[in-house]
């Protein structure tokens, strides 16, 4: 059935993807590449493998959004030398996922693992299917729930796994709180209530031991797993809008970023100086849906939304990635360095870490992956 949904490669017209201001990193006469592949129903939920597949050039998971209790994951792949992406496994999955990610553990011999959240913290196990050519075999390996209430559960709404130590995982719920979770054991290590509000995101900072949060509440909290009685409010957004997402900036945890709900603009902090955004980035004409730092450098960003575009930014100029920070506080940035025009509202993006010239892209039931 997965090939009814392989698309052709396309090649992209220069305007396509555009320059706004004369950028060296590419040559003019490069081939700008995108390779499209449409999925049976509306794409959510995104991740790029982490580890170099033998099989494959690249891998990613899928996870469906359909209004139901009924969803699914996906594993879509591209072999090298190959102008299509395929899929190479499915699975049900209840309700959407709100999240997806593979195990960053890279070490030889280490296992094949995906996570997702919905209504629990799920944990699957992948391995090559023997019988067929490039299919996949997927298997639940566990259910998380620090619930004692087994007839309620209060939904996931987000996590992230720790690069540094890939045995912790830590998740956000609408009920406040946010937990961390022991792979190995798959027992909560602690619960925390994180907001006064629902929490909305969760991230990990470069090492295995800070962590940021977001809500319902407009606030970013800072913890250290060492101290976890006390937490920072780095920041509260104007009235108290909701914020929706962060990301860490893991070549310079010195800075996050993060955006409001309905906002066309996504808000840079430096953690240096609490309170005041480092940078306001615009150029959105829809609200932002999704950020994703640069894996390969501490001053690019891409920003994408409803308006159909991602956007690519450069802080360079600003002193991101030095000492010094913006002790001047809130620049507004209008200008991306790159532009690319999806054909619909962007829900999901992801800056691709193994392979940083790649950035994938969602929206309404295609994956774009696309050559930055």
């Amino acid at each position: 059935p997965g090939e009814r949904h392989h698309q052709q490669h396309e090649d992209v017209i220069s305007n396509d993807l555009m320059h706004q201001n004369n950028s060296s990193t590419q040559e003019s006469g490069q081939r700008k590449e995108i390779y499209t592949y449409e999925a049976p129903w509306t794409v959510f939920a995104m991740a790029w493998s982490h580890r170099p597949d033998p099989s494959s050039q690249f891998r990613l998971a899928l996870g469906s959004y359909v209004e139901q209790y009924s969803n699914s994951v996906q594993i879509v792949k591209k072999l090298d030398g190959s102008a299509e992406m395929f899929s190479s496994c499915q699975f049900d999955h209840p309700y959407p996922c709100t999240k997806i990610l593979w195990t960053p553990d890279r070490t030889a011999g280490a296992r094949d693992i995906l996570a997702t959240t919905g209504d629990y913290l799920r944990l699957w196990s992948l391995s090559d299917d023997p019988s067929t050519e490039n299919g996949v075999i997927s298997k639940k390996e566990a259910l998380l729930n620090n619930s004692k209430n087994s007839e309620y559960c209060a939904p996931l709404t987000s996590f992230d796994w720790n690069e540094s130590d890939p045995n912790i995982v830590g998740t956000s719920s609408i009920d406040t709180t946010c937990t961390i979770w022991d792979v190995n054991t798959q027992q909560a290590r602690t619960q925390l209530i994180a907001h006064d509000k629902e929490v909305f995101d969760l991230a990990f900072a470069r090492g295995p031991h800070v962590f940021a949060s977001v809500g319902a509440d407009g606030s970013v909290r800072m913890f250290d797993l060492r101290s976890l009685e006390h937490s920072t409010i780095i920041y509260e957004s104007p009235n108290l809008d909701p914020l929706l997402r962060l990301v860490w900036n893991k070549s310079d945890p010195n800075y996050l970023a993060t955006f409001t709900l309905d906002s066309c603009q996504t808000t840079i902090l430096d953690i240096r100086i609490p309170s005041i955004p480092f940078a306001t980035l615009g150029g959105h004409s829809g609200c932002v849906n999704a950020i994703s730092w640069a894996p390969h450098s501490s001053s690019h960003i891409c920003s994408a939304g409803d308006d159909s575009q991602a956007l690519i930014w450069d802080l360079g100029p600003m002193g991101s990635g030095n000492s010094k920070g913006n002790k001047g506080g809130n620049t507004l940035v209008e200008d991306p360095i790159l532009a690319y025009n999806a054909q619909g509202e962007i829900n999901n993006l992801q800056w691709c870490t193994s392979y940083p010239d790649w950035v994938g892209i969602c929206f309404g039931s295609k994956l774009q992956i696309l050559r930055v």
